[in-house]
């Protein structure tokens, strides 16, 4: 059942990061990057010492990371 909630959440988290950023991806790459972004968003927080839990806290570093993510691509695309 935790990989389903986590397959959501990164799901959630990388729709909402692609909308804040405009990249037009598919839900298959919304996944992975919110899945990624939510690994990449959680270091950050537990780097700057900001503890947040729950399902609130899980989609928010989950955005935070997938934003910082597709910015990161962008750049390297370039």
């Amino acid at each position: 059942m935790g990989i389903i909630i986590s397959l959501v959440i990164g799901a959630v988290c990388g729709w909402l990061a692609g909308y804040i950023m405009k990249s037009g991806h598919g839900l298959l790459v919304n996944i992975i990057l919110g899945l990624v972004g939510g690994v990449i968003g959680g270091f950050i927080f537990n780097l700057l010492g900001i503890s947040i839990g729950g399902f609130i806290g899980n989609i928010i570093s989950g955005v935070v990371g997938s934003c910082l993510l597709i910015f990161i691509v962008r750049l390297i695309k370039k």
